[in-house]
């Protein structure tokens, strides 16, 4: 098969399926995983796929949220790198807002048990992680709660953040550079997210090196609103010495 003739195969299971990765189509198509890549680097040039940790989604699908349980499995071994390296942020005794998001949730579990902070959050998975924490001051923020997410939203969780003032965020994106800023698929959470950037004296992004360059419908806020970017070594040191050059202190792990 001719690349133009596998292009346009990926791109129907893209529309099909609304999600392609770029291990399942080597082996439909019994080739290298980097030829994939170069196809879907070729589609998304053209603007018909854009281009997503492990694959890629249909053009257009700025919407596209992958649910909780795939969010968790995705990066794994990143994100628990970057969990480990946030517990070095945390103040030996204050306050913390820790978002709603995968990474952040790991970030939760690796908390020792002696820890004495209070925490507040909109996600119920990092409650849940915490609730048996005996040191911690745990305030679980209300609100409708987006099944995608397990995340509370609107009116209830924005009154309540609007209340608060914590030493540091721990803040998740979907997406970040410094030309879009930071975004998420859900215009919802983005409203939550901000506030809690605004409720906090210091923020802290945790975030894959995969979602870099990535925008999605939803923007609230900028790269410059962050104070420190933790994230993994795929981030390229060019990409991250740009970052650092407008103002944000960056850790690869």
């Amino acid at each position: 098969m001719y690349a133009p003739e596998r292009q346009q195969e990926i791109l129907r299971l893209a529309r099909d399926g609304g999600r392609v990765d770029v291990l399942s189509l080597a082996e439909e198509f019994q080739v290298t995983a980097e030829t994939i890549r170069r196809d879907l680097k070729a589609l998304d040039r053209a603007g018909l796929v854009r281009r997503v940790h492990g694959g890629a989604i249909p053009a257009g699908r700025l919407d596209f949220e992958p649910d909780l349980a795939e969010r968790e499995g995705t990066a794994a071994d990143q994100k628990d790198r970057i969990a480990r390296a946030a517990l070095a942020e945390l103040p030996a005794e204050g306050s913390v807002i820790l978002d709603a998001g995968s990474t952040v949730a790991r970030l939760a579990a690796a908390l020792p048990l002696e820890s004495t902070l209070t925490v507040v959050t909109h996600g119920l998975p990092t409650a849940a992680r915490l609730a048996d924490h005996p040191g911690i001051q745990l305030h679980l923020i209300g609100g409708r709660v987006r099944q995608r997410t397990r995340a509370a939203v609107d009116a209830w969780a924005l009154r309540a953040y609007g209340e608060i003032r914590a030493d540091v965020v721990f803040l998740a994106a979907n997406g970040f550079s410094a030309e879009a800023g930071l975004t998420t698929p859900d215009l919802a959470e983005a409203a939550v997210k901000r506030a809690t950037v605004a409720a906090a004296r210091r923020v802290v992004l945790l975030a894959d090196s995969a979602k870099h360059g990535q925008q999605h419908f939803a923007r609230f806020g900028d790269l410059t609103d962050v104070d420190l970017l933790i994230t993994d070594t795929g981030l390229d040191p060019a990409e991250a010495a740009a970052i650092e050059r407008g103002g944000t202190e960056v850790v690869r792990v």
